[in-house]
């Protein structure tokens, strides 16, 4: 895999790691609706779309390291498909919840725009790069 695949997808995988439990956990703080953009009535409501967002980042997060592990330590050829099936995971499901925004999903519509953007632009250069200087 090349460098710069490599290092967004490794940045991105600590974003994820570090945001994970906010979306798993912290919902509920004010702190946390502002960080990541939600506003709701009743917790209850969004528990189930935050903790699975959140298992969702960190198993992206999981498969970036282990793909990394495995490409540093004599497992190239595995590592490397680890590390591609990772990116696409993380940029599809991201893509995934920009269309549920434009189906109306998302209250209100349009809240996800930062989100879907910050976690498919990662996976998305990093497969390019790859793509192009692979």
């Amino acid at each position: 895999m090349n460098a710069v695949a490599e290092i967004v997808l490794i940045i991105d995988a600590v974003i994820l790691i570090c945001v994970a439990p906010v979306e798993m956990f912290f919902l509920d703080r004010p702190w946390a609706k502002k960080f990541l953009g939600v506003e709701f009535t009743n917790r209850t409501d969004v528990e189930l779309w935050a903790f699975c967002i959140g298992a969702r980042n960190s198993l992206g997060a999981a498969g970036v390291c282990v793909g990394e592990w495995m490409l540093h330590t004599g497992h190239a050829g595995s590592g490397l498909v680890v590390m591609i099936v990772a990116a696409w995971y993380l940029l599809l499901s991201s893509l995934a919840m920009g269309l549920a925004d434009l189906l109306g999903k998302w209250h209100p519509r349009g809240g996800s725009i930062r989100g879907t953007i910050g976690s498919s632009v990662p996976p998305f250069i990093a497969l390019v790069a790859q793509g192009i200087w692979g």
